[in-house]
């Protein structure tokens, strides 16, 4: 099993990314959480991976946070929620906003994720409760799981807001400027939201 690689980053397409090691490409499915925390092109990246074998293929998934890998590889566990639908959700919210919803029981909010209609959210509900720990506010699971970037604590605020995740991300992604912070991001993004 491969538990994480390190190495340079050469290529980055969202969902795909290249990590050489030695020499060796390795590619990389991984979430838009996981994007918004790599580095620049040549530099050196770490990330936790998720090792998938099937017939036709070994698949690797990375994630920048062990909570990420865990949620990841509960929801593919579910009947129904293959890893494609479970990136999709990663890079829908982040960790604490998914588990946030799953104990208010936000059907709707589950079902503005891509792929994700009204019978796959009542599943993630029933079977994802008894799987995610204590329910916790979103800003005080941010404060324990690591660092996040100002852009990606702006477009999960956004998510959060009720905003689709892809309007959010487009909106931040007009206004990021080096040194602003998430408070900013968020004024600035809802001025070109409206």
């Amino acid at each position: 099993m491969i538990h994480h690689l390190r190495g340079l980053l050469t290529f980055r397409h969202p969902p795909t990314l290249v990590i050489d090691i030695q020499g060796i490409g390795y590619e990389i499915e991984a979430p838009m959480s996981t994007f918004y925390q790599l580095p620049e092109l040549n530099q050196e990246v770490f990330l936790l991976i998720h090792l998938t074998i099937r017939e036709d293929a070994h698949i690797l998934y990375g994630f920048s946070s062990e909570s990420e890998r865990q949620l990841f590889r509960s929801l593919i566990r579910i009947n129904g929620v293959g890893a494609k639908l479970a990136l999709s959700i990663l890079s829908a919210m982040d960790v604490a906003t998914f588990t946030h919803a799953i104990h208010s029981q936000k059907t709707s909010q589950l079902m503005r994720i891509p792929g994700v209609g009204k019978k796959t959210a009542e599943r993630l509900l029933i079977e994802m409760r008894d799987r995610l720990g204590p329910a916790t506010t979103p800003e005080i699971t941010k404060l324990t799981d690591g660092i996040t970037s100002p852009t990606q604590d702006a477009i999960s605020a956004l998510i959060a807001l009720g905003y689709k995740p892809q309007d959010a991300e487009r909106w931040v992604k007009q206004v990021t400027e080096v040194g602003l912070t998430s408070e900013a991001l968020i004024r600035r993004a809802l001025q070109v939201a409206l």
